[in-house]
């Protein structure tokens, strides 16, 4: 028997695994108690059959933040989070943590040394990156006071940085019929056109099948994108999050335009030896693979770059067309929906400084209702 489980209290349960014999001939053992159900006891009592396995194991007592991060990384991360996740999250942990903090007995690690790495970090990189690193670390940290290493997590003592809002650029109904224009003829066109039509993210774009375009209704279910893990290594998802997950109305102009587009595909199809089936994807290649999104990317800040909109991503299509519904008037709550925001308030908070530029046409609007004051 490696290891065993028994209840020591209220969701409070101890582990006992076997270790080996110790100098004496004598067997080892080690003990952990972990708050929570029977599942989590259970999972963290694989995780260390596991690596004991693996001859990794290492007492809490003298566990560094390498060992600790590399389990964390190999054992949670790794069964609860995407391979993406995964990947960015080993990224930061091994160029970043590791040799910064590696160092250092997990039981050891003070709020003041993590602090300082923070200052040391944003000499190199932007606030927004050590932020990252605050949230990744924060994280590790909270698995090993769940798992009875930490007492309580010393990231939490610490004040992470605060980067500022990332610059915005959107488009003028001027601009965006330059780029439109330049655009014409290109492959890129249509996710183009729909991207600015409809405020969808690249990735929602990406993963459209021609099944999610109502043509009859005007609308777009988005209920899945594409993920790129590496160069041809691809997954569809669904969305995060229960907002990212719904439908979109389409104009009569961007509907006219998918109908005739779909037309285009269905004759390529044909002309290749097959048809055009609902599960195809709306925006591919020749063959009907995806598209990969560097070359999207890249290919449209070259478009941009020749249409005198230097500086311009991707991305900013979709400012773009949030921008636009605002000075339109559409409705916040509309807004929001069409882009799948979490909530109204995220939504004015991102883009306050259209809304604030809106008050003097408002005012303006009002002077024409309202009647002169009587002294």
């Amino acid at each position: 028997m490696k290891g065993s489980i028994r209840k020591r209290g209220k969701d409070s349960w101890q582990i006992q695994i076997y270790t080996g014999l110790g100098p004496d001939g004598k067997p080892k053992r080690h003990f952990e108690t972990v708050r929570g159900r029977k599942g989590d006891a259970q999972r963290r009592l694989t995780e260390l059959l596991g690596s004991l396995d693996k001859g990794i194991f290492t007492p809490p007592g003298r566990l560094t933040i390498t060992e600790h991060l590399n389990n964390w990384l190999n054992g949670y991360v790794k069964t609860n989070c995407s391979k993406g996740t995964l990947r960015s999250y080993g990224v930061v942990v091994n160029r970043h943590l590791i040799p910064s903090l590696g160092h250092i007995l997990l039981r050891q690690l003070t709020h003041q040394a993590i602090q300082a790495y923070y200052g040391n970090a944003r000499e190199k990189v932007s606030a927004r990156t050590v932020l990252y690193h605050h949230r990744i670390l924060k994280a590790s940290l909270k698995y090993a006071v769940k798992q009875g290493h930490l007492g309580r997590n010393p990231a939490d003592l610490v004040d992470a940085p605060r980067p500022g809002k990332k610059d915005m650029r959107t488009l003028t109904p001027e601009e965006l019929k330059t780029l439109l224009d330049t655009t014409s003829g290109n492959r890129f066109y249509p996710v183009i056109y729909t991207a600015v039509a409809t405020g969808l993210r690249q990735a929602e774009l990406l993963g459209l099948r021609w099944r999610d375009i109502d043509l009859d209704l005007q609308s777009i279910s988005v209920c899945r994108a594409l993920y790129y893990k590496n160069h041809d290594d691809f997954e569809f998802k669904e969305p995060k999050t229960s907002h990212s997950k719904r439908r979109v109305s389409m104009t009569a102009k961007l509907t006219d335009y998918l109908s005739e587009y779909k037309g285009t595909r269905e004759s390529l199809s044909l002309h290749l030896g097959r048809l055009l089936k609902l599960d195809d994807l709306v925006f591919s290649n020749t063959e009907g693979e995806p598209i990969s999104p560097n070359v999207l990317r890249h290919s449209f800040t070259r478009i941009a770059k020749r249409a005198g909109l230097q500086g311009v991503r991707f991305h900013d299509l979709r400012h773009t067309f949030a921008s636009l519904m605002f000075l339109k008037g559409a409705k916040s709550k509309v807004i929001s929906e069409a882009l799948g925001h979490s909530s109204v308030a995220f939504t004015l908070d991102t883009y306050s400084h259209i809304i604030e530029g809106m008050q003097e046409d408002a005012m303006i609007l009002l002077d024409e209702v309202l009647p002169p004051g009587e002294i």
